[in-house]
């Protein structure tokens, strides 16, 4: 079951960030951190939103939605970010229902041109599943400063 994320989710989101920076690219994040900027969303729901996904009456998987404007398009585009699902859940379609799910939130609105998400470049596992999803990465090169 897809559903959008409530604050009693945070910590268990925080927890699955923390598990897949270390996961992608072996990047150690400070827990406290993430668990107020996760807590944040939350409290400025203007930064985004969180989905999770339920099975067995746990939550398993997440992704945080954010968002930025587009003056050539004059709407939103909505970015995919902080994306994990749990080890023994993953290949059993999950992600594509969570995406399907918000691709259909944005199909049925003006509000949105179109979802947009990064991927680490090495990882190529997600780079297929989000290329059998229909996305492609031919566009755009990412480039960062980070404080």
């Amino acid at each position: 079951m897809v559903r959008l994320a409530t604050s009693s989710d945070a910590r268990i989101i925080a927890d699955f960030q923390v598990n897949m920076a270390w996961e992608t690219e072996e990047y150690k994040l400070d827990a406290d951190t993430v668990k107020l900027g996760v807590d944040n969303v939350f409290r400025n729901p203007q930064y985004g939103r969180y989905y999770v996904y339920e099975s067995d009456n746990q939550v398993v998987a997440s992704l945080l939605i954010t968002y930025e404007w587009s003056d050539w398009r004059n709407r939103m585009v909505a970015w995919i970010q902080s994306v994990y699902v749990k080890p023994e859940y993953r290949e059993k379609g999950i992600f594509a229902c969570i995406y399907n799910h918000i691709k259909e939130h944005i199909l049925q609105t003006n509000e949105f041109a179109g979802l947009r998400l990064y991927v680490d470049k090495t990882n190529i596992k997600a780079q297929k599943v989000y290329e059998k999803m229909g996305m492609n990465g031919q566009h755009y090169q990412l480039y960062e400063w980070m404080k």
